[in-house]
């Protein structure tokens, strides 16, 4: 069905957001408000899911598995392409919603309508097939994947319809079910694509259902779910994990990063400086891969930092849909001020140089000056912490070795990157970093084509690529012994 137009204002007075399952739309649930964060007022009300709606979506989910797991992979792969086609058609009406919800720019929210429908595209066309691992005197072994049956979603705040349509399409490409739910700061648009996909998939397959805490438990605890795709904090993530233990359900675990840049003696400084800028203050430095901390060899520190200032103070902040605007605000109140809290404490530290913003803007809302600082030491909280808003630290290093060793302390290691002229010295640095996804002169890439995930405690287990459907799956081994005769 077409979607609703909310460019037009009215269209939000009018439009009810409702749930997806098994096929139906629903409006069950007392209402809960969304929060626009460019002025910090309710705008929009969406029913909340309770016990009922999510028994209801995974028997939904569980009746309709054994039909579409019997559908062959071309067959998912076309009705997920269908999908892309109608999202990708409705993104500039979807966009004004997401922007309201989520405070990106305009722009920014069609792009990642856009960008989800190619992603959706890209994951459903990669190859799945059995893999002989042996075929001799011995016999022969087949190693088969298979789908795991419901798969329970949940997706964050920062890039709602995209990382949400990220597990939509390797659940169901894979031969899975679904059981989707978007973060209550942002799920009017994820409802939104709900609509549009309930002409698509057959009834049951894919259920979106809006709840908050309490929702997501359920989903993580209920023996009829599988597996469950988690993107978010690592404290939810260890209560995921710990949840999901008792029926031993399978688990993918996206978390936090606190991503460190290390920027050698032989960099190009203009390069640098533009790709880590976009990096640390795209989506208001909301991205679980934005490089959070810069180590610079102290002979182009100083360059490096004046250079990445003039590209935060040059950045137009304001509310989504000004004219020309290229930073929106923090996402939601609580994310707000634990920012100015690690800003204010990183003023206070002996030495500490704001080169740019470092302090909230004076108008509603939830809005930050895209900040640069320098002068700190690792003990920092705005070294120490992933700050996921638009402040990066620049910290002066000696040398390649002591870069490292910083890069690499902490809990954390999603990703990092490396940035330097000499190809073969960049690739050596990045493979003593302790991360799941090292770039060189580059940061922040996520593609379809290649697994993703982090190492320590910024998750568990890859997304993306064969790996990570494959993770929707469970393996099986054919073995068989040689023919007689």
């Amino acid at each position: 069905m077409p979607a609703t137009d909310f460019r037009q204002d009215e269209a939000l007075q009018h439009w009810q957001p409702r749930h997806l399952v098994g096929g139906e739309l629903l409006a069950a649930g007392a209402p809960f408000g969304v929060t626009d964060p460019s002025s910090g007022k309710v705008f929009a009300e969406c029913p909340e899911a309770g016990v009922e709606e999510l028994e209801r979506a995974v028997a939904a989910a569980r009746a309709a598995w054994p039909a579409w797991k019997a559908r062959s992979l071309e067959q998912r792969r076309a009705v997920l392409h269908d999908f892309a086609a109608v999202l990708e058609q409705a993104a500039p009406l979807i966009a004004p919603l997401l922007s309201r919800e989520q405070g990106k720019p305009l722009p920014q929210a069609e792009v990642e309508l856009k960008v989800s429908a190619i992603h959706i595209r890209h994951l459903s066309s990669l190859p799945l097939a059995d893999q002989t691992l042996r075929a001799d005197d011995r016999g022969a072994v087949v190693l088969n994947w298979r789908p795991l049956g419901v798969v329970g979603g949940i997706a964050p705040w920062n890039f709602p319809v995209a990382l949400a349509m990220h597990k939509v399409a390797q659940a169901l490409y894979t031969g899975n079910t679904l059981v989707l739910k978007p973060s209550p700061y942002t799920p009017l648009a994820t409802l939104a694509v709900a609509e549009l996909a309930q002409g698509i998939f057959p009834p049951g397959v894919l259920n979106i259902l809006a709840g908050g805490n309490a929702f997501g438990a359920g989903m993580t605890a209920h023996p009829g779910i599988d597996k469950i795709s988690f993107t978010g904090s690592v404290a939810t993530g260890k209560q995921v994990m710990q949840s999901a233990s008792a029926s031993l359900k399978r688990i993918t675990l996206e978390l936090g990063g606190n991503d460190a840049a290390i920027v050698l003696d032989d960099a190009d400084i203009e390069a640098a400086a533009a790709g880590l800028a976009r990096s640390a203050f795209y989506n208001c430095g909301q991205i679980c891969m934005a490089v959070k901390r810069i180590y610079a060899h102290h002979a182009v520190h100083d360059e490096l930092a004046a250079r990445i200032a003039e590209k935060a103070q040059a950045l137009k902040v304001g509310s989504a849909f000004e004219e020309g605007v290229e930073m929106g605000p923090v996402q939601n109140r609580m994310q707000y001020e634990k920012v100015l809290s690690l800003v204010d404490d990183a003023r206070s530290q002996p030495g500490a140089m704001v080169l740019a913003g470092g302090a909230a803007l004076d108008r509603p809302g939830y809005f930050i000056a895209p900040t640069v600082i320098t002068g700190l030491d690792d003990s920092a909280r705005l070294v120490a912490e992933e700050q996921f808003g638009p402040v990066i630290p620049i910290i002066s290093v000696p040398d390649e070795d002591d870069a490292i060793v910083r890069a690499n302390a902490g809990t954390l290691g999603l990703g990092g990157s490396v940035w330097g002229r000499d190809g073969a010295r960049c690739a050596a640095v990045a493979r003593r970093l302790d991360c799941g996804t090292a770039w060189i002169n580059r940061h922040g890439v996520n593609e379809s084509d290649v697994p993703f995930g982090g190492m320590k405690e910024s998750g568990y287990g890859r997304e993306h690529g064969v790996m990570g459907l494959h993770s929707y799956m469970e393996m099986q081994a054919i073995n068989a012994v040689p023919p007689s005769g």
